[in-house]
Order: structure tokens, then C-alpha cells, then sequence
């Protein structure tokens, strides 16, 4: 067993209630917290295999994205004033660029992700693409933890559907016999009814009941699904959703702007998570999704980035501010959600989403050592008397402020230097892929 202690930090917790300490401790046991407390209490430092001083440091949960797109930082740059949030944008900035994108592109621009999101704060990921095979070597090699989505298009197509569920099935038998805890495997159907069928979603469910995990899913950018399933069922697309068995498997649901209110009770009934993109949502000139009246309402809201094409950045920190912002904007008043239920949808609720709210999320005994540490002598924590460290993570701060991140008791980033993955190679060789990306492009499109 190895024994370390971090000291003299401001740790703030986010779990049961909500401790805080000015001057505390964290001792962390192989890949668990094995205690926190106050430096007055503060164990024997010659017990431990490593003791690290923290001063000026605060210390928190690591963050959890609960929506991107990893390697679509190959693509950042490329869709600026277009929306990817409907079709149109689709096919004109990005299809063009799948359609010729080759495997071997993949891990750098995957390494480049989770470098940033190592780099701003966040330690858990839940990503939605294909090309899985390239996806997951890089994501182990990075330490961080994930809930990796097999993305699928299908339209209909029954050639489509058998290919892609034998694909979905591979996939998830080779994530499950990995000896990594630290990956989840999921069900990503792109988004129901628009382009997977029913037949689709039906063999979709049974393959998620299988395999005991969850669907990963775009829903309600547009209200394209609720046109379409009033049109053929008569009913709204949750209400169908329901009628099918889709809502007892858990759902990690990316936008959900237009969401009928109504339908807001039945989701809050289900293991259903509504993931607020507010940078991409505003990017894209979309409505501002009604996160206050869906936290209310009960339901799961945690939040993502997006990929980097709609929002340009991985800060998970910047994304908090926006999204708090965007709903007082959206709600016309101020602080219509609490700094404290911001932080939450950054942490608790995307662990709740992921089924990992017993394992990560907050800092309590006996949960994961998933941490980050904040530099406070960075701009924007002071007066330290009157800026409480709620307001001050939310509104002041931004990831850079970020110096160190565990993972399961691993550092991620120490000192600001990554200690898993090469960024500048990393970049190096996004760089040329790019360029070999948009050669193939121009050469399809001649």
C-alpha cells in the first residue's frame, strides 16, 4: 500500500454536508481518499510515503464532461459560423470531413482532448463517436476516466443496422474485458427517431439491458423528434420513448432545449440525464435550454462541452460560468441557479449520470482519489474574505488556475506538466493530419 498526504490546502468537498476547511488534510490510500480533516488534526507526516505541502492550493473533485467529441479537435477551426446543431451545418462543415477522415487521425487528435481536459480540471469524460478501436488505447494511455460511446447512424438502413450492432456488440465485449476500471462502455445512438429507427432503438435497448449500461444520445436540439414522432405516433418523443422501453435504461442526453415541459415529470421519474452544452447551444444561435425549470423539476442536469468544432474549448470551468450566465439571462433574473448547484452539475450530478455517483464526485472518505488542485494566488480569488470559493470557482476563476489532477490516485498533471500523455507531439501530429484531412477533402470534393 502507498500512503500519501497533501496538507495545508483549502479542501472543499461537494459531498455530504458541504465541509470546507480553510487549513486542511486529505490522506490518500493506494487509489482512495482514506481521510480529510483539519490541519489541527493532521496525521504524523513520517507515516506516509509521500507528503506534499498545499499551501496557497484549493483543493476539489475533478471535474466530470458529460458530453464531447474527442476527435473532433481535428475539425476545431473548421465549422466557425456554422450550427452543428441542426443538419444543414452538418453536412456543410463537418460530413465532408468524416467522410474522408482515416483511422490513423484519430489518437492524436484524442490525445489532444484529453490533454486539455486533464489541463482545465476535468478527470471524467463521457465521450460519443466512432473509430472506438483508436479511442480507447489513448484514453487508457491518459489515466482518465471515461464512459466511451460507440456512435451510431444508422437511417434506417437494415445493411446499416446489422453492421453497426455487431460493431456496438465488439465494442462492448473488448471495453469489458479490459483490466482498466477506469472505462465504461456505452450505447451512443446519435439520436433517436432522426436517423435511428424504431427497429434500431428496440435492438439498441436490448443490447444496453445486456451488457448493463446506458444509451448516450443527442435529443431536442431543433424539436426535430417531436415533429417527427407527432407525425407518425401522435405523441411527443419522450411519451414514445417511454411506450418503447427506452427510458429504463439510463440516459445521458446531450442539448435537450426543447423538451416539452410537459414530459419533464416523466423523465424525473427515469434514470435520465439532461447534459447542458451552453457554449455550443449559444454558438450555434440555438435557444437556451431550460436547465432551471428541468432541475426543478427533478431531473439529473450535468454538463458538457460539446465537441470543439461548436464550442472551441475544454474548460469545464469556463463552461460553468456560461451555463450560469445563459440560465439567469434565460430566466431574467439573477443567480437563477446557485453557484453551489452549478459546481454540482460539474461534479455529483455528471457521477450520478455515469453511475459513479458512489465512486466520484465529491471528496469523502473511502471514494476515488479523483482531484484537482487550484492555484489561489491566481487572479480572481480575491479578497479571499468576501469571495466565497463557490462564487470564485464558478464566476472568477477559469482552468489554467489548474496545477495538479489525480485520477485513482495517479497524477495526471503535476506542477502544470502533464506526467501521461506528449502534447507537443500530440500537436505535431494533429498538425499533420489536418493537412493530409483537408487535402483528402478537396481532392473528394474535385
Amino acid at each position: 500500500m502507498t500512503a500519501t498526504l497533501l496538507h495545508n490546502a483549502m479542501i472543499v468537498c461537494l459531498g455530504d454536508g458541504d465541509a470546507i476547511y480553510d487549513a486542511g488534510y486529505i490522506v490518500i490510500e493506494n487509489d482512495r481518499i482514506a481521510d480529510i480533516g483539519d490541519m489541527k488534526t493532521v496525521p504524523d507526516a513520517a507515516s506516509f510515503d509521500t507528503v506534499i505541502d498545499c499551501t496557497d492550493r484549493l483543493i476539489m473533485p475533478g471535474l466530470v464532461n458529460a458530453h464531447t467529441h474527442t476527435p473532433m479537435t481535428l475539425f476545431r477551426g473548421l465549422a466557425e459560423g456554422v450550427s452543428l446543431l441542426v443538419l444543414e451545418g452538418w453536412l456543410t462543415a463537418i460530413r465532408s470531413l468524416e467522410a474522408v477522415m482515416t483511422p490513423d487521425m484519430v489518437p492524436a487528435a484524442v490525445e489532444v482532448a484529453c490533454a486539455e481536459m486533464i489541463r482545465t480540471g476535468t478527470t471524467t469524460f463521457a465521450d460519443q463517436y466512432f473509430f472506438m478501436d483508436e479511442i480507447i488505447p489513448v484514453v487508457e494511455k491518459s489515466g482518465m476516466r471515461a464512459a466511451l460511446a460507440y456512435g451510431i447512424v444508422e437511417l434506417g438502413d437494415p445493411v446499416a443496422r446489422e453492421r453497426e450492432l455487431a460493431n456496438l456488440e465488439g465494442f462492448l465485449e473488448a471495453i469489458g474485458s479490459l483490466e482498466s476500471d477506469r472505462m465504461q462502455g456505452w450505447v451512443g445512438p446519435h439520436a433517436f427517431f432522426v436517423d435511428n429507427s424504431e427497429a434500431m432503438m428496440q435492438a439498441e435497448r436490448r443490447i444496453a439491458a445486456k451488457y448493463d449500461t446506458g444509451l448516450h444520445i443527442h435529443i431536442s436540439t431543433t424539436g426535430e423528434e417531436d415533429a417527427l414522432t407527432q407525425e407518425l405516433y401522435g405523441t411527443s418523443a419522450v411519451t414514445q420513448m417511454e411506450r418503447m422501453g427506452m427510458l429504463d435504461a439510463p440516459i445521458l442526453a446531450a442539448h435537450a432545449i426543447t423538451i416539452p415541459e410537459a414530459d419533464w415529470p416523466t423523465l424525473a421519474a427515469h434514470d435520465f440525464t439532461a447534459v447542458a452544452a451552453a457554449s455550443a447551444c449559444m454558438r450555434a444561435g440555438a435557444e437556451a435550454a431550460p436547465v432551471l425549470g428541468m432541475h426543478q423539476a427533478g431531473i439529473n442536469v450535468a454538463i458538457g462541452t460539446d465537441n470543439v468544432c461548436n464550442n472551441n474549448d475544454y474548460d469545464l470551468f469556463l463552461e460553468m460560468r456560461t451555463l450560469a450566465k445563459l440560465t439567469s439571462f434565460r430566466e431574467k433574473r439573477p443567480g437563477a441557479l446557485k453557484a453551489r448547484e452549478i459546481l454540482a452539475m460539474a461534479t455529483a450530478n455528471g457521477a450520478k449520470a455515469l453511475g459513479l455517483d458512489a465512486e466520484i464526485g465529491s471528496l469523502e472518505v473511502g471514494k476515488r482519489a479523483d482531484l484537482i488542485l487550484l492555484d489561489r494566488t491566481d487572479i480572481g480569488w480575491t479578497p479571499l474574505p468576501t469571495n466565497d470559493p463557490f462564487t470564485a470557482l464558478v464566476y472568477s476563476v477559469n482552468g489554467h488556475a489548474i496545477t495538479d489532477s489525480m485520477v485513482n490516485g495517479r497524477w495526471l498533471l503535476r506542477e502544470r506538466q502533464w506526467t501521461t500523455l506528449d502534447y507537443a507531439s500530440a500537436v505535431q501530429r494533429q498538425r499533420e493530419d489536418v493537412v493530409r484531412l483537408l487535402a483528402l477533402r478537396d481532392a473528394a470534393q474535385a
